[in-house]
């Protein structure tokens, strides 16, 4: 078949692969003129990295990659430690997949790379998506330059802003969460040796918490700190004062301060949610990634949801003859399971802003479920990590 994707980000890279090592040939639209990704870090759990590995790219990308030891949650106030989930080699016997940490640079420019070796797919950049539509036999593109794209299906995978999926159900207003989150990466060799432990880890706090972790085998740290405050600015590029920052954490264990004494320029955007959209599918055209599940950033699953979005799309299309059929059963198997991962973050953010006696009543009552649990803490997350898209 022919496909056509909206979108050349990570999800409609990955999208891209797929449908090509199935066999479709694919044409990619991305409105950015020049290809690259912007933001820090990106947490890739065993369920994502299954996708890439069955793409070919887990050795490659475990050059970029940094494999953290643990998962780890502690106050800010004393820096006790409320929960600890191994992960590192442990991830690795219990899901199957190694659990990444990454620029999001450089997983992007992996799949970028992946997609030009790919005769399969055209790429066009620098061109915008005005309208699109679709049908029982076929499906099209609109673009501001005029041109009309037509194929055999369509997917949108252009972000929270989709303009595919407004075309497809129309305007849908996004909800400010009374959240801003800073952003920023250091390097390692400006912070105090040993400062920083090979973890990913987050400090919580009434109404605000911190996450870090390493990027680059280690050669980087990302930063991400969370604030409940007034700021309506959606986008990843907005350039925050460091001194701000720095206030917003003040008071906090020392490798918060260190982290936000180190970086140069921090970013921030607010965060905004979406409830999940009542349908995806329309003829023979569908939705991925944050077009149809935007999540808050709070159980590091963002882009591992688009990622998987690939792998169940690719496998409908080569079980249905009929490309509504599957793209139904598509909408039918994500659903459930995005919906999960979008309450499941929303329930992180509660639980990380929570005051520092309700903070340690709610993880210790955790760790008590765990003793409990045949796997313990690690059986929490067999849902999440166990999963095989492909």
């Amino acid at each position: 078949m022919h496909a056509i994707i909206a979108g050349a980000g990570i999800g409609g890279l990955t999208m891209a692969l797929a449908l090509a090592r199935h066999g479709h040939s694919v044409t990619m639209v991305e409105q950015s003129a020049e290809m690259g990704e912007v933001g820090a870090g990106l947490q890739l759990g065993p369920n994502a990295c299954k996708v890439l590995a069955g793409l070919g790219l887990e050795a490659t990308l475990a050059e970029v990659a940094f494999t953290p030891l643990a998962a780890e949650v502690r106050g800010c106030a004393r820096g006790d430690l409320l929960l600890r989930n191994p992960l590192g080699a442990a991830a690795l016997r219990r899901w199957g997949a190694p659990y990444f940490q990454v620029h999001r640079a450089d997983l992007h420019a992996i799949l970028l790379s992946a997609v030009r070796q790919r005769s399969e797919v055209e790429l066009r950049l620098g061109e915008k998506v005005c309208g699109a539509q679709t049908s029982d036999v076929r499906a099209s593109l609109e673009l501001e330059c005029g041109d009309r794209i037509v194929g055999d299906i369509l997917v949108g995978c252009d972000g929270v802003r989709s303009r595919v999926r407004q075309a497809l159900f129309g305007p849908e207003a996004p909800r400010f969460t009374g959240q801003v989150a800073w952003r920023g990466v250091v390097e390692a060799a400006r912070l105090p040796k040993d400062l920083i432990p090979p973890v990913a880890a987050v400090w919580t706090g009434q109404g605000k918490h911190f996450v870090h972790y390493y990027l680059r085998g280690g050669a980087l740290v990302n930063l991400v700190g969370v604030v409940e405050r007034d700021w309506l600015v959606e986008s990843w590029n907005e350039p925050g004062d460091p001194a701000e920052l720095q206030a917003d954490f003040a008071g906090w264990p020392e490798p918060v301060r260190a982290l936000c004494e180190s970086v140069e320029q921090p970013f921030r955007w607010a965060l905004y949610g979406r409830a999940p959209l009542r349908q995806w599918s329309l003829g023979r055209a569908t939705l991925a990634g944050d077009a149809c599940h935007p999540m808050l950033p709070f159980l590091a699953q963002g882009a591992a949801m688009a990622i998987e979005d690939a792998a169940v799309l690719a496998t409908r299309l080569a079980a249905h003859a009929d490309p509504v059929l599957a793209l139904a059963a598509y909408e039918r198997d994500r659903k459930p399971r995005t919906s999960r991962v979008q309450a499941w973050s929303a329930r992180n953010a509660r639980l990380f802003h929570l005051p520092e006696a309700g903070a340690r009543a709610a993880f210790s009552a955790a760790k008590l479920v765990d003793r409990f649990t045949p796997g313990g803490a690690a059986a929490r997350f067999d849902w999440l990590y166990g999963y095989d898209a492909a």
